[in-house]
């Protein structure tokens, strides 16, 4: 009888943490995105200049939810990027655990609150007007202007990037509205600036916009702010989704504040099992002579235009080969280049473009 009464309660206490694990759940998802690249130098604008095969933010990651009662959820999720073209040199945290976006987080009826390494609302906007086609990356990306992305980081005057010891807030959804705010602290550097981040998102019967603001306390260094502020619209009419976008940037130099506005508008057209994409994006000349932040120039012939134009075909529901053409007229005192894999910033007055056949896998 003892033994019974023993062998029954063991059972209970394996079983307990058996029944709870039932209210939690893990998901393992990613992608691979690989293609082959033929574009121009930072020196020269011939295509084909450079060849090279790329993998575009190709990821793994965990993400999961624990139901903790009264309808407050614990949720999770660590992502990391791997190289699938192998290990650039001199860049190889990228191959690292949670190099991506990594939080943990509480979610309830009033919204969701998570702390670690995200992007910003001002990247979650590009959705609405970039190439969700070939997964907002690659050459390809629209943000190459567009949020100075070419620029690669906070340093060299770009926006909506990645930001460690991000504090988040995301509101609920309301009629199609949502709200986000985030707030992330630079400990790595003096003076320990910060980033500030609010936007508007709205997403219901086809239409989709944003406005977003964002700022960069003293990132470049002391007493250098830096802010941008952008609004963008897409509807989807079935046969054609147009999309329009505006950004104004403002930069402080010790020479004095530095601005750029720009203009852009995309359509994505369906095409049997594929999509037809083509967009153009317009960089006004900066305001401000003689001053420079990144790939922002200010005074006469500082402008350009990105012209892109790209087909994707689905293979399956998570397989996708695409083919595209970008290209960068910088005028002649430009230095603008591609939004993501660039590859550093162009010699001033000379265009780039590349060409580019890939496939994403997503699992």
């Amino acid at each position: 009888m003892k033994k019974k009464l023993i062998a029954i309660a063991v059972a209970g206490l394996l079983a307990a943490p058996l029944a709870n694990a039932q209210t939690a759940n893990v998901t393992i998802y990613g992608r691979i995105n690989m293609d082959i690249d033929f574009i121009s130098s930072a020196t020269n604008s011939g295509l084909g200049e450079l060849q090279r095969v790329s993998s575009n933010t190709s990821r793994i990651g965990f993400k999961g939810t624990e139901a903790l009662g009264g309808g407050l959820n614990a949720i999770f999720q660590i992502e990391s990027q791997f190289q699938g073209d192998g290990v650039t040199p001199g860049n190889n945290n990228w191959n690292q655990l949670a190099s991506r976006e990594t939080w943990l987080g509480l979610q309830g009826g009033w919204g969701a609150v998570k702390l670690g390494y995200m992007t910003t609302p001002y990247d979650d906007a590009h959705a609405i007007f970039g190439n969700t086609n070939t997964a907002l990356t690659s050459i390809l990306q629209t943000g190459a202007l567009w949020g100075q992305h070419g620029a690669n980081n906070r340093a060299n005057g770009s926006f909506g990037a990645r930001t460690a010891n991000s504090i988040r807030y995301e509101s609920p959804n309301i009629s199609g509205f949502t709200g986000k705010l985030q707030y992330s602290t630079n400990e790595a550097t003096s003076p320990r600036g910060w980033v500030g981040n609010i936007g508007l998102f709205y997403d219901n019967a086809g239409l989709q916009a944003a406005a977003v603001y964002e700022t960069n306390q003293e990132w470049r260094g002391a007493d250098l702010n830096d802010q941008a502020f952008t609004i963008m619209a897409g509807y989807n009419f079935g046969v054609v989704r147009p999309a329009l976008v505006y950004e104004h940037i403002e930069y402080d130099t010790a020479g004095g504040t530095l601005k750029r506005d720009l203009f852009g508008g995309t359509a994505t057209v369906p095409l049997g099992s594929g999509k037809l994409y083509g967009a153009v994006i317009y960089a006004n000349k900066g305001k401000g002579d003689g001053l420079k932040v990144g790939n922002v120039n200010g005074g006469k012939d500082t402008g350009a235009v990105q012209y892109e134009l790209s087909y994707s075909y689905d293979l399956s529901k998570r397989t996708t080969a695409y083919v595209g053409y970008v290209y960068i007229d910088n005028d002649k005192y430009a230095t603008y280049t591609f939004g993501h894999n660039g590859n550093g910033s162009a010699a001033p007055g000379v265009d780039q473009q590349g060409l580019i056949l890939g496939m994403v896998h997503f699992f």
